[in-house]
């Protein structure tokens, strides 16, 4: 797909559900995507994530860790994950979040994943950001202490339509403040 403006991405960005489990993702793709979160802003260029992309035989270890329950049933048939972890803070970035009490680390990791996904949307893959799954579990698979905040599906849709998106009304989510009425 090629957008010529960032709306139209918007447009046709969603969260899929019903994946091909018979097209793998490929490399240069995923690739991408990570390229285009490295170039995700984060508080005082701090980037306090790390992304495990589990592909190929090893994702069934992570779709078994994401159904719980009837809980995320569509990921039987993804085969790639972006499993996203937060790490440490810099020293400014951990000053600012003290002094400001801003949670910068959750803002910067959702946003390096909207980039991420924006990314894929734009090479024709579809992605899922979860945030239900055996966090402990996902930890000793991937060897790792630090917290995991994110998980995203990525792969092909099944069926790509677009759906008619719901979302409050611009009254409810905005307000403009200027003196030009």
């Amino acid at each position: 797909m090629e957008f010529k403006e960032f709306i139209d991405l918007a447009k046709v960005r969603q969260s899929c559900r019903s994946y091909d489990p018979d097209r793998e993702v490929e490399a240069e793709k995923l690739d991408a995507c990570l390229e285009a979160m490295k170039l995700s802003p984060s508080a005082c260029n701090a980037q306090p994530y790390f992304y495990y992309i589990v592909k190929g035989d090893e994702a069934k270890n992570v779709r078994d860790l994401l159904q719980l329950g009837k809980m995320n049933s569509f990921a039987k048939d993804v085969n790639a994950f972006a499993v996203i972890t937060e790490e440490n803070y810099n020293l400014s970035a951990k000053l600012g979040s003290s002094v400001k009490n801003q949670d910068y680390k959750s803002i910067d990791i959702g946003i390096s994943a909207a980039y991420f996904t924006a990314q894929a949307t734009s090479l024709g893959l579809s992605t899922c950001i979860m945030g239900w799954f055996d966090e402990e579990k996902l930890q000793k698979y991937l060897g790792t202490k630090s917290r995991i905040r994110l998980v995203i599906t990525i792969g092909y849709a099944k069926d790509y339509t677009i759906r008619e998106k719901k979302r409050k009304s611009s009254d409810a989510i905005y307000k403009i403040v200027s003196e030009d009425k």
